[in-house]
């Protein structure tokens, strides 16, 4: 089938409408970001008017821009920031609150309580995720605890909670669509991972109405259809919706037990598909990859807060680079025996630590430490926090890692990828393309449609890296990180 299709990412940062052709190339893109609400406690909100605005206009702004006809998108797929809470008006679907956002920590009282009360372990067993405020559900709970208008709304039935893929299909769908995907159901903390349904005992315990859930889909469900607010005469249909992470691992092409990928964003996700039945191992998380045409595929994931965030916090907060690409040249420009560490915690430690009271330290400096060894402590600190993972995955999981996939804008670095490689003691495959969760999405979604087969993700270019470390050096710097950590 000819025509094109529209893959939708929403983001941490921003949002991005991407068109694909029949081939499955991206022939155009359009951004735009959102504002990043943070108070003095270090809590991280979005406006979720902004961003379904900003949706909406990423795609007239997509498709004016590259003059196609608007009547030949055959479908549009969906890929989102997991975790981020969001509460809206039944009604209306306007917001109760702002969105809270993954990265904000305010619901850790709420886990606190949880875990003194005794119900970490059931938990942990039920949904496969360590109790923790980095999920959903405890930001959910902070918002019917902190919020009147919420419980206000959920006595008069007339709330709904939960992710921005519900958020966003929610809205488009002018309220006809109320569905959320197993991916991100997943990422819940609500969701009984065994039988992919809300767990009525959890939601209880976080005092969250299951009523006010969405219904647990394929992630190539039909998800409705949208005009974008009269842009289109006829309807598109949603045919696929993923959390990001998933969408890039799907994207990847990684759809074999084993095979493994890391996406490089605003914080990272280390993601490996164990197969069609949950598996536990360490501290790491246990999700729903994806479930397609009734059949779901699991995976093993850490999250880190802080990678590609600690460049974005170089350049506009501390003002050593002008340009994230600045990072590479002064990092290959410092003295490589120079032993600085920086532990990026500003919102405390992800995977596999899940400490939300680290803070983040800069240690190791000596007299001759100097900008350029900063920068390279910050970029060296992205791969060691990747390679924490890795190593659990290798000695927990019972898979073997023959190489890692990599994607996201900081993997246009170079010193930071050979530098993975070398930490990790694996070969990398860096796609050429950085949107791979708009393309994990978008495929699904055309595939889906009829207009891709299988074939398409043969589309991927990629650069190699092998290690190149000595293993005594390899041992020795790792070493120090792990030292590094224990003082955040």
């Amino acid at each position: 089938m000819s025509g094109y299709i529209l893959g939708i990412d929403q983001s941490t940062q921003g949002t991005k409408a991407l068109l694909f052709d029949s081939e499955g190339t991206i022939i155009g893109r359009s951004d735009l970001p959102h504002r990043q609400i943070i108070d003095e406690n270090g809590w991280v909100e979005h406006d979720l008017n902004e961003i379904y605005s900003n949706t909406v206009q990423t795609v007239k702004n997509l498709v004016e821009k590259t003059g196609i006809d608007k009547d030949m998108i055959r479908a549009v797929g969906i890929s989102n920031q997991r975790e981020t809470a969001a509460a809206w008006y039944k009604d209306t679907g306007l917001p109760v609150y702002n969105a809270i956002v993954w990265q904000c920590a305010r619901g850790q009282e709420i886990c606190h309580r949880l875990e003194k009360a005794g119900h970490a372990d059931m938990i942990r067993k039920k949904t496969g995720l360590p109790l923790s405020p980095y999920y959903s559900a405890a930001k959910l709970s902070w918002i019917m605890e902190n919020v009147p208008e919420a419980s206000a709304a959920a006595k008069q039935n007339n709330l709904c909670m939960g992710t921005m893929d519900s958020y966003l299909i929610y809205r488009l769908t002018k309220g006809l669509c109320f569905k959320t995907d197993a991916s991100n159901a997943s990422r819940t903390q609500l969701l009984n991972i065994t039988s992919l349904a809300w767990d009525k005992e959890i939601c209880g315990i976080f005092n969250i109405p299951a009523g006010c859930l969405a219904q647990v889909s394929d992630s190539n469900a039909d998800f409705g259809k949208t005009d974008f607010e009269g842009f289109f005469e006829k309807p598109i249909p949603i045919l696929a919706a993923m959390g990001d992470s998933h969408a890039a691992l799907f994207g990847q092409g990684c759809h074999k037990p084993g095979m493994i990928k890391a996406t490089y964003g605003t914080g990272s996700s280390v993601m490996m598909n164990v197969g069609d039945k949950p598996v536990q191992a360490g501290n790491l998380a246990s999700s729903v990859a994806w479930k397609i045409n009734g059949r779901a595929s699991y995976v093993l994931e850490g999250n880190i807060n802080f990678t590609g965030a600690v460049i974005t916090w170089l350049k506009d907060d501390l003002n050593m680079i002008e340009s994230a690409a600045e990072s590479e040249a002064l990092a290959r420009a410092a003295n490589p025996a120079d032993e600085t560490y920086l532990v990026p915690a500003f919102t405390g430690l992800g995977a596999p630590y899940y400490k939300s009271e680290a803070r983040a330290v800069f240690c190791g400096m000596s007299r001759t430490t100097k900008r350029a060894e900063l920068v390279k402590a910050a970029l060296e600190s992205i791969a060691y926090q990747v390679s924490d993972i890795l190593n659990i995955l290798r000695d927990d999981a019972g898979l073997i890692i023959k190489e890692l996939k990599t994607d996201g804008g900081p993997t246009k670095n170079a010193y930071l990828m050979q530098f993975q490689s070398d930490i990790a003691d694996l070969p990398l495959q860096v796609s050429g393309n950085e949107e791979l969760s708009a393309i994990g999405a978008a495929y699904l979604a055309g595939i889906t449609a009829g207009v891709y087969d299988e074939g398409v993700f043969e589309n991927i270019k990629r650069t190699s890296y092998k290690p190149r470390m000595a293993a005594e050096e390899r041992k020795r710097k790792y070493g120090g990180w792990k030292e590094a950590v224990k003082k955040a």
